[in-house]
């Protein structure tokens, strides 16, 4: 008889199988605690907090990322108009020009906030990340959880990092609503994977149906 921790083990591991990608993965970057990956780890994030939809938020990602926009200064030096086009290649049309407008901005402060390395805004695990990044234009609580949600990859005192969007993708496939008990049902490297994997399946119905079918089999 398989027991409820047993199920809650199928259950994460199903999600993993089926949708634990990052979208730090699915934007093209190759995360590591380093200035050019926690970078475009901000800009994901910044595009992820608007109303359009994920897929074409971390296109739009790529596509600043294949304009050579990977560094605060490339990305301020390139302009708005290189940022409007480079988001339009992406299909992140709705709200581009404001966009563009706010990388440049946010590009700015990075640098002389931060001097391009957003190490600095990690702190000495003091716990404050959140709150730093919330003073950057365009990044409100929403896409502060975003950005931890995948730097607990290479934050480990971030880790587990399950926001609101986290736990309601955890209860549609019957897991608990509880941080510290997702956190334990998969290895500590593969954390971030399981809370993208919840956060896809809080979006999506028929995704979270296929998982629990899936951890049910």
């Amino acid at each position: 008889m398989t027991t409820r921790t047993e199920q809650r083990e199928r259950t994460a591991h199903a999600v993993l199988d089926r949708c634990g990608r990052t979208y730090a993965d699915e934007s093209g970057i190759r995360l590591r605690n380093t200035p050019g990956p926690l970078y475009q780890l901000l800009v994901m994030a910044h595009l992820l907090s608007a109303r359009i939809r994920a897929d074409v938020a971390t296109a739009a990602a790529r596509a600043l990322f294949d304009a050579g926009m990977r560094d605060p200064r490339r990305m301020r030096d390139a302009g708005w108009q290189k940022r409007v086009d480079a988001l339009g290649a992406g299909h992140y049309r709705r709200y581009d020009e404001r966009t563009a407008a706010q990388l440049g901005e946010e590009a700015d402060r990075v640098l002389d906030r931060y001097g391009g390395d957003l190490r600095g805004l990690r702190g000495d695990g003091d716990g404050q990340a959140g709150k730093r990044l919330t003073e950057f234009r365009g990044i409100g609580p929403a896409g502060a959880d975003i950005f931890l949600r995948e730097a607990q990859a290479v934050w480990p005192e971030y880790a587990p990092y399950a926001d609101r969007k986290v736990l309601d993708g955890a209860e549609r496939v019957g897991l608990p609503r509880s941080a510290g008990t997702l956190g334990g049902l998969v290895p500590d490297d593969d954390t971030a994977r399981l809370t993208a994997g919840l956060v896809r399946v809080a979006l999506d119905a028929k995704l979270a149906r296929a998982v629990k079918a899936a951890a049910a089999a």
